[in-house]
């Protein structure tokens, strides 16, 4: 440490001298030492490309022209279709959120924890939450021309952001691309509009009751040979990836089930499995009711005769005016719920948790608060909100062994232990947590044509190795509808029928079923 008579403070130098305190460093180790540092920098890069302005030669630390907020960096005036109120400055917080990226570059992590699937795959720094918003920030700032939201660019930068969530709780300074990205969507579509394929991935739960109708035909893409390259050169969806087939007999329950006079909780049936797997939804509902629940399915307050939806699939396309118009009609339901003190209960994490993420976003105030207080993946409900619940579950013996794997949002909301810890009360069950990251599936990412490729390298890295590997008699469980098409597709490819996948409530029920018989009753 050494007193420097210019600046009138005291100069440390140690192992971060940079460019912020370059400048000090004749005052710290004298003129002839810096001109010798000055010569060895010359010898070994006389081109001076390597850290220019580092050491030797260095700029005064408070030259705004060499900060990334120069003196005319500009203030974004971009209209935003969320709220960003949690962040100070202009265009309601949105570029102030954007700039809490500070380049610390904790997203290029090859291993542990989720962030970021794309930069893991392609190491490209395009494809990193760095990149991203990086390339934002220079958006926003006006410094990559007009328009630059919803430009090719853009979208490109964009593309392979599969929206885990990871980097909301794993970035240092959480920045939450996953919600940034629904602006550049949103963006992107009010300028372009949409295409065919996206029109349908985000008219989903509408189109799901037509479908039903007559589900033989969700069957014949993966029965009849050609017919799926007749699909990817229509709609650009891969020939490699088996479609969703729907259910002859979807989730229409209306009446309460369980025990009368049991603590009431609401049972959310979400558009993937009411129409596609019901059964889950069935099980969940016997879950429930063995754990002492009146179980009521919440019901819409208008006419229309549509489900309650929670607008997940519009916001993956970039049409937050009808999935605001979703969460609204969601959430004044969920919200007398909750007045009445009654849980909400969902099974598919993608969709329950965008009440305790974007409704906020969409519909912020006190409402919104309440219902994201109030909303719960079934497992965490057992274990946290109901855990005296979990004693009186007749549970019996199924398997000896259970391999895990989190869905993305459920780890990003600290949840995916309740997971493991319910299923950890089945007798004789040893429960693994699959150390993986994003499976790659990730909604509609995996089925595009242009994305197949990296879908599956993102699953290849940690989930499929481990799933293959798991003995023929485990049990493979993920709660996420993304999480079993991809491992099913995954570990299918070689010419036998891919791995089972459960969602933990089916997994309860076999226990539940199990009990029952051990006890000589009828489940």
């Amino acid at each position: 440490m050494r007193w420097c008579a210019t600046t009138k403070a005291r100069i440390r130098g140690e192992h971060g001298d940079g460019i912020v305190r370059s400048e000090f460093h004749e005052f710290m180790f004298g003129p002839r030492i810096v001109r010798a540092f000055e010569a060895v920098k010359d010898r070994v890069d006389p081109d001076g490309v390597l850290n220019p302005g580092k050491i030797v030669r260095a700029p005064r630390m408070d030259d705004r022209r060499l900060l990334r907020y120069g003196p005319h960096y500009r203030e974004s005036d971009t209209k935003t279709v969320l709220d960003w109120s949690a962040w100070p400055g202009p265009d309601g917080g949105f570029q102030a959120a954007v700039e809490m990226c500070n380049n610390n570059g904790a997203c290029r992590k090859f291993a542990g924890g989720v962030m970021c699937p794309s930069w893991r795959v392609t190491r490209d720094e395009k494809h990193l939450v760095r990149g991203r918003a990086n390339t934002l920030r220079l958006a926003l700032s006006g410094q990559l021309g007009p328009d630059a939201m919803a430009s090719d660019a853009m979208a490109d930068v964009m593309e392979l952001c599969v929206s885990c969530k990871a980097c909301r709780r794993e970035c240092p300074t959480g920045v939450d691309m996953a919600r940034m990205k629904i602006e550049v969507l949103a963006a992107r579509s009010a300028r372009r509009g949409l295409s065919l394929r996206d029109r349908i991935f985000g008219h989903f739960p509408r189109i799901a009751p037509l479908m039903a109708r007559a589900p033989w035909l969700s069957r014949l893409p993966n029965r009849i040979p050609g017919l799926p390259r007749l699909i990817e050169a229509g709609l650009g969806l891969s020939s490699r990836r088996s479609l969703p087939e729907w259910s002859g007999r979807p989730f229409t329950e209306e009446k309460a089930a369980g025990p009368e006079g049991g603590p009431p909780v609401a049972l959310f049936a979400d558009t993937f499995n009411r129409w596609i797997e019901p059964d889950i939804l069935r099980d969940a509902v016997r879950v429930l009711a063995a754990a002492g629940h009146r179980v009521v399915f919440p019901a819409p307050a208008d006419k229309s005769g549509r489900a309650l939806c929670c607008g997940r699939t519009y916001l993956s396309v970039g049409r937050v005016d009808l999935a605001r118009l979703e969460m609204e009609r969601t959430a004044a339901v969920f919200a007398r719920l909750t007045d009445d003190g009654i849980p909400i209960v969902g099974l598919e994490p993608s969709c329950l948790l965008t009440f305790r993420d974007e409704l906020a976003a969409l519909l912020p105030g006190e409402i919104s608060d309440e219902v994201a207080a109030n909303t719960f993946l079934l497992e965490e409900f057992l274990v946290r909100r109901r855990a005296d619940a979990l004693p009186h579950l007749p549970l019996g013996a199924i398997a000896a062994q259970a391999h895990v794997h989190g869905h993305c949002h459920q780890k990003s909301f600290g949840v995916f232990g309740a997971t493991t810890d319910v299923l950890a009360k089945i007798p004789g069950l040893e429960v693994t947590a699959v150390e993986s990251g994003c499976c790659g599936m990730a909604g509609a990412f995996g089925y595009q044509a242009e994305t197949y490729d990296v879908s599956m390298a993102m699953a290849e890295i940690a989930l499929l190795p481990a799933i293959r590997t798991a003995p023929d008699g485990a049990l493979i469980v993920a709660a996420g509808t993304s999480c079993r098409h991809q491992i099913r597709d995954g570990t299918g490819r070689t010419g036998r029928t891919g791995r089972t996948v459960l969602h933990p409530a089916q997994v309860l029920a076999l226990s539940i079923d199990a009990a029952a018989a051990e006890a000589g009753e009828t489940p």
